[in-house]
């Protein structure tokens, strides 16, 4: 018998995406086949791969991604759908169960039981492709640590900087300034809990030369992080939560840096802030996030939802009209298949 095909989607050379069947196996006895309603195409991260800006040589750091940062690759890591099948020694999901997997946009796909997230009731699919994002938001909040009052500067109002926006302010911090090039996402960051929203380049007038205690670097641009050491206090700290894959930074670290003693932190959603590993897991910030996805107004940050079959056109708006794009969502007929 010919084991039903599946449909992905590849990224075979920079800015080209296409659908190539793939085998579906039926799941093992600890595995689950999912297919799939909704996935969300990342406007940071995986639009760095799609463009071919990912380092060639790096490993892929997801056991659900195929073929390599040099391309072909098979990318994505946010996809909610149902349980079409489970294995017999899986206890803790059944057929009908509503999951999120860090898997690549694909209708159908089966994986281990334990890379699935079960989504709460009440929690409908599309929300639940939030889930990679506000999990990476998180841990950038836990990295940045600011303290009641504090004044924080978030750089970029993609999906991921509105998600610490919000979070950020749900800790209490002072004044919450957001930076974008882009008006409608200045707007939405105002939405989202920022005290005001400027342009690239006026954020020293806006501190009014007092500096930030925490700087947030999550616009994925190089050009942005020089910018943001310029405007943190003395013994402040630049978190960047970007991904710069192949694009050259250049610093002037003989200065003010130096001087003030600023700390630049990396944020990466596969850790856990080293500080609070002895109260934090994994599984503790999953229930966090699932929590989350219930009370933030994430459908806001939602601008399109596009089929499945039309994916590589939904890739060309993300990359060639991203003044019109914040969250797109590729939607799957009857839920995949």
């Amino acid at each position: 018998m010919i084991p039903p095909e599946a449909r992905a989607v590849w990224f075979p050379a920079p800015r080209r995406a296409e659908l190539r069947y793939e085998r579906l196996d039926p799941p093992g006895p600890e595995e689950i086949t999912v297919r799939t309603v909704a996935s969300a195409i990342s406007p940071g991260t995986e639009m760095l791969v799609y463009r071919g800006e990912a380092p060639a040589d790096l490993p892929l750091d997801l056991p659900t991604l195929s073929g390599s940062y040099a391309l072909p690759v098979k990318y994505g890591y946010a996809a909610s759908g149902r349980v079409e099948r489970a294995g017999e020694r899986v206890r803790e999901l059944s057929p009908g169960d509503t999951v999120f997997v860090h898997h690549p946009h694909q209708d159908r796909f089966t994986v281990p039981a334990h890379l699935a997230v079960r989504l709460p009731d009440g929690i409908p699919p599309e929300r639940g492709t939030f889930f990679a994002n506000l999990e990476t938001a998180l841990g950038v909040v836990h990295d940045a640590a600011p303290r009641l009052g504090e004044d924080v500067v978030v750089f970029g109002c993609g999906v991921v900087g509105l998600l610490i926006l919000r979070l950020l302010g749900l800790c209490g911090v002072g004044s919450l300034l957001a930076v974008d090039p882009l008006e409608r996402r200045r707007e939405l960051a105002l939405r989202f809990g920022a005290s005001a929203a400027v342009e690239p380049g006026a954020v020293g007038e806006a501190v009014a030369g007092r500096g930030a205690d925490v700087v947030v670097e999550a616009s994925g641009s190089a050009a942005a992080l020089p910018e943001a050491l310029g405007c943190v206090r003395r013994e402040g700290t630049v978190v960047v939560a970007s991904w710069y894959g192949t694009k050259p930074v250049t610093l002037d670290l003989g200065g003010r840096f130096h001087r003030g003693r600023v700390r630049i932190r990396s944020s990466q959603v596969g850790g856990i802030a080293p500080e609070l590993s002895a109260r934090w897991d994994r599984e503790r910030r999953r229930r966090v996030v699932l929590d989350l996805l219930r009370r933030l107004p994430l459908e806001e940050m939602v601008t399109h939802r596009i089929p499945f079959e039309r994916a590589p056109e939904a890739y060309r708006l993300v990359d060639e009209v991203p003044s019109e794009v914040l969250q797109v969502i590729l939607t799957y007929p009857q839920g995949g298949g």
